[in-house]
């Protein structure tokens, strides 16, 4: 069946869904395929939850007149994705990097919706799936579509950015993330500007904070572009006021607070403003939007237990993030200080030095109170006053026996290694 009749198919539909468990009625259902299960296998369970049609690619599994036998269906949607966003064509932004793209993605959907209807990827599906799941999720009513788009190897952006074809790009930063599937952190930058190569080839507009060198080389003297930061002569100044533990920003003369925590996060709100900006929002609504944005899901959040305040940033690790977190703890005004952090995950045959680099920058600014908890961790060299745990499990123990009272407490680590248990002995 061709793309065009699966669309029209698709219009009559409530949503699309890849998982029997979370189906809406008169969904359309994608039979997707993965290493330990077969999506084929559940068509029948499809329909009994209320889907109106199963696209399958196992001839075995066509059991009504409703299934839709396509050569692949995760490639059917994909394509059915592109599709949709040039049928609807609202503007697209899309962004990638190695940090901070879920928390810029955020920020920019609740500026824009200060003016503008806007709907933009839910958590963080930014994957061959989660793309074109998120661009299925559009609607022609939409002013604009806000799509994050992550990568842990070469071309994966480019694949991705011919899905979404966005009108907009920009990338939060280059950093030391998915060292497996880059190889090195030349990877990642060539990975990850994969997009500014898509925006340059379609002649769509570039977001480019000028205070990243970086980004300026990568970018070279592309001409559609649109430069913030902090030198006077950006098409938007924004201005990194403190960090205390808030990121307070100076943006046409208002002073901005935010609810972030961290220098790191200048850049993501100082894009967030950039793109208000440019699409004439005004300076009062994006600072309502940005003083009213609140991180959560373990990312950045500062939570206070008593007397003890803590830093949760467990949804994810890698060594560039890892040094900007215990950068910040460092310049807090904070006597009693904690660090609890996990295994830094993808980073192959980088893992042993990365990890020993993170162990060397901590014994050099702290001295006391230091727990380090992951296979990669425990095999570090280390002070005697440093504890290494090589599992959670082995740090338990511990934890109902250290007393956190009147401390401030980073967490930090891979999602891998769910640190954010750690609340539960506080």
């Amino acid at each position: 069946m061709k793309i065009e009749d699966i669309y029209q198919k698709f219009k009559i539909c409530s949503a699309v869904s890849t998982d029997t468990r979370k189906l809406q009625q008169d969904c359309m259902y994608f039979a997707l395929k993965g290493d330990n299960f077969d999506g084929n296998k559940f068509a029948q369970k499809a329909f009994d939850g209320g889907a109106k049609y199963c696209v399958i690619d196992a001839i075995e599994a066509a059991i009504n007149p409703n299934c839709i036998l396509v050569d692949d269906v995760l490639t059917t949607l994909q394509q059915l994705a592109t599709f949709h966003r040039n049928a609807i064509n609202i503007p697209i932004i899309s962004l990638t990097g190695s940090n901070g793209k879920t928390t810029t993605k955020e920020l920019i959907n609740t500026v824009l919706a200060s003016t503008y209807n806007v709907k933009s990827t839910v958590g963080n599906l930014n994957n061959h799936i989660g793309v074109p799941l998120t661009l299925l999720s559009f609607s022609e009513k939409l002013d604009f579509g806000i799509v994050e788009m992550g990568a842990n190897h070469q071309k994966e952006i480019e694949f991705l950015s011919g899905i979404a074809q966005p009108d907009y790009g920009l990338i939060t930063n280059f950093g030391k993330a998915h060292l497996e599937g880059f190889g090195s952190i030349e990877g990642v930058v060539k990975g990850k500007s994969e997009l500014y190569d898509y925006l340059k080839a379609h002649q769509k507009t570039a977001f480019i904070n000028t205070d990243d060198e970086k980004q300026m080389i990568q970018i070279g003297d592309y001409a559609n572009v649109n430069k913030f930061g902090t030198h006077l002569d950006n098409d938007c100044v924004v201005k990194f006021d403190s960090a205390n533990p808030y990121v307070t920003i100076i943006y046409d003369g208002i002073k901005i607070e935010s609810q972030l925590i961290g220098d790191y996060n200048y850049g993501n709100i100082a894009v967030a403003v950039a793109i208000g900006t440019y699409f004439d929002v005004t300076s009062q609504n994006i600072k309502k939007a940005i003083e009213s944005y609140q991180p959560a899901n373990n990312r950045s959040e500062i939570i206070e237990k008593g007397s003890t305040k803590i830093i949760l940033d467990a949804y994810n690790a890698n060594p560039t993030s890892m040094l900007a977190a215990l950068q910040n703890l460092k310049q807090l005004k904070a006597e009693n200080k904690y660090l609890f952090l996990g295994d830094m995950f993808e980073l192959g045959a980088d893992a042993e030095k990365e990890h020993q680099e993170i162990v060397d920058v901590i014994q050099r600014d702290f001295e006391t109170h230091i727990y380090i908890i992951g296979k990669n961790f425990y095999k570090t060299n280390s002070k005697e006053s440093t504890h290494k745990f090589s599992s959670f499990e082995d740090l338990k123990p511990i934890l109902k026996e250290v007393n956190l009272n009147n401390a401030t407490v980073l967490i930090k680590g891979s999602r891998g290694m769910a640190l954010e248990r750690i609340l539960d002995f506080i």
